[in-house]
């Protein structure tokens, strides 16, 4: 992990005030500079993980495998052990993501669970976001398939005894082909079970159709030839076909569409320019209403909300104050990629937080892949853009199941290159921070594991184990006791940096003066002070990979509240610092960063 020193050039760098607007909240706690925050105030700390792949020891990965073959997590595997060591990131809840029943090709028939038809399901264990049964959870994650919810809400209770809270998704846009629940309460009507066929679209359907025409499966999309193609023949009966998940009215979805996935309807014709239907309110609504209550009066602390931007915003604005008047503490964090309508979704759809993924994510990912047009300006435009219209709303991260692995070749290739965008991640405001369990000891995704084939992801449709971080998993033990020095340096990294994104009020609640770019600053060079009255945080990232950075930088009077003589402390990173006077001198090397208190 040591990056060969190079020799700085000195610069002096004077700070000066960027326009930032502080917000109500930000004032009202900027006096704050507590150790240890009430989990209502703190910056939350996101772990995703998927029970299927986290807990799972098997080292098979046989492409396209059984789960007799290449095995699974269980919710019992997430032992008192495992979360204390989730804990140590400073993490603050955990996205359980794919707990909910889904997809699956796996038979439980003997538990009155049949599998679903391969024709419509992506990969062997199927996609968490192709909902079977909202009210069940995957039998694959169960040691006890009869008593599968039992163990989800043993680990439930488990979480939050280690002081931590669970999110898991709701996917609110689509189910999967073979939809039907087994475990729903008495009362509640299945999805389409009262729906007229013979309509393309009624406000009181809860599907789309394409009446008179039978669904045509498309072709085996799959990338790897496996025993697995002969199950996929093509004869998945379904008629009237229905509409995809992603939009697609047609009986002929094509194979890069979803498919697998049928559209929900929230009172929305698309075949008459997006005309709404809400007022009377589409029966829909309560279902989905029912749903997120069922899992909320469960204990459940919050939910990720796939693709939330792809139901309208009129159902967010009715069903999240609804859920909030039972739960009030309730967090909603939408999936969300279009910019334009970011301010829509939090002020009429009233979620909590909002995915940045175009924005810094997308930015930094250059950055990180020292592409020719990478620029820390894409930096300052993320944190402008939110202090103007929603300050610590976004979540910031460099990972999850749907992006590439920091470590594999198609990204980084080497997890400590992304270390100076981690710290802007984890730092720029008072909003969420996010890590992808094994991004903390470096796993690459390598291999072909099924449907998603060699991408430099961990797979989500498939059984699989995730070799490097079962070396911190080592069998059960959760003790890293098979890591290599490296990746005991980097995990170390991760936890210093997410303990000061926890702890830090200045990172909480603070405002931001932005270093500008002099000397020898380049446009992969940043620094930026973050802070409260009682608490300055200096944090400068180096992202070039030849070019080192020494900056004297001079701290404005309006920061020091009458300090004449600064002294400062290196809270993470490592490098020459002094100060003289109202100057701090920082020496960066290459790919490096530093986190600054004074």
């Amino acid at each position: 992990m040591q990056i060969k020193f190079i020799k700085p050039l000195m610069v002096v760098v004077l700070l000066v005030l960027c326009s930032a607007i502080t917000t109500d909240a930000q004032k009202k706690h900027q006096n704050t500079n507590q150790k240890v925050l009430n989990m209502d105030q703190q910056k939350l700390i996101i772990y995703q993980l998927l029970p299927r792949l986290f807990g799972n020891s098997s080292t098979q990965n046989m492409a396209y495998g059984t789960i007799a073959q290449n095995g699974s997590g269980k919710f019992n595997d997430i032992t008192g052990k495992a979360l204390d060591g989730i804990k140590e990131l400073g993490t603050t809840h955990i996205w359980y993501t794919g707990v909910i029943a889904h997809a699956s090709l796996t038979d439980y028939s003997a538990f009155g669970i049949m599998p679903d038809d391969a024709d419509v399901v992506k990969g062997r264990a199927g996609s968490p976001y192709a909902i079977r049964d909202y009210y069940d959870v995957d039998p694959d994650l169960a040691v006890d398939v009869n008593n599968r919810m039992a163990e989800f809400e043993a680990l439930l209770h488990r979480t939050h005894q280690k002081g931590m809270k669970v999110i898991i998704d709701f996917v609110p846009n689509h189910v999967s082909r073979g939809y039907k629940s087994l475990s729903k309460p008495a009362t509640v009507i299945d999805f389409g079970a009262q729906d007229d066929v013979n309509k393309a679209f009624s406000p009181t359907n809860d599907f789309y159709y394409v009446p008179g025409k039978a669904l045509v499966v498309p072709p085996n999309m799959d990338t790897i030839t496996t025993s697995l193609t002969h199950l996929q023949d093509r004869k998945f009966q379904e008629y009237p076909a229905k509409a995809t998940g992603n939009n697609v009215f047609s009986e002929k979805p094509k194979v890069d569409d979803w498919y697998e996935t049928i559209k929900l309807n929230y009172g929305v014709d698309y075949s008459a320019g997006e005309m709404n239907y809400f007022s009377p309110m589409p029966p829909l609504w309560g279902k989905m209403k029912a749903i997120l209550m069922f899992w909320a009066d469960k204990g459940v602390d919050g939910f990720r909300c796939d693709m939330a931007e792809m139901v309208p915003v009129a159902f967010w604005n009715w069903v999240i104050p609804e859920i909030k008047k039972v739960h009030p503490k309730m967090v909603f964090i939408g999936e969300a990629y279009n910019p334009k309508v970011y301010e829509t979704y939090f002020n009429k759809g009233k979620f909590d937080y909002l995915y940045d993924k175009v924005g810094l994510y997308d930015g930094l990912k250059k950055l990180i892949r020292n592409e020719a047009n990478a620029a820390v300006n894409e930096i300052t435009k993320a944190w402008q853009a939110e202090h103007q219209g929603y300050p610590n709303k976004m979540l910031r991260f460099l990972e999850n199941h749907d992006e590439e692995r920091i470590a594999s070749a198609g990204f980084a290739g080497d997890p400590v290159l992304a270390l100076p965008a981690m710290v802007v991640s984890a730092t720029l405001s008072g909003g969420p921070v996010m890590l992808y369990f094994g991004q903390e000891v470096g796993e690459p995704a390598i291999g072909k594991e099924g449907f998603g084939g060699d991408d430099n992801r961990s797979t989500i449709f498939d059984y699989w184990g995730i070799p490097e971080h079962q070396k911190w998993m080592n069998k059960g033990a959760f003790d890293g006791a098979l890591l290599n020095a490296d990746q005991f340096e980097l995990r170390d990294f991760y936890k210093k940096l997410m303990h000061i994104a926890a702890t830090a009020s200045a990172l909480q609640h603070g405002e931001i003066f932005e270093i500008p770019q002099s000397g020898n600053m380049n446009n992969r060079m940043y620094g930026y002070i973050r802070y409260t009255a009682k608490q300055r945080l200096l944090i400068v990232v180096n992202f070039d990979r030849a070019l080192a950075m020494d900056a004297k930088i001079v701290i404005p009077e309006q920061l020091l509240n009458g300090v004449k003589s600064v002294k400062a402390t290196a809270l993470l990173g490592s490098g020459a610092l002094s100060t003289q006077g109202k100057v701090i001198t920082v020496s960066l090397k290459p790919v490096s960063a530093q986190i600054i208190e004074f």
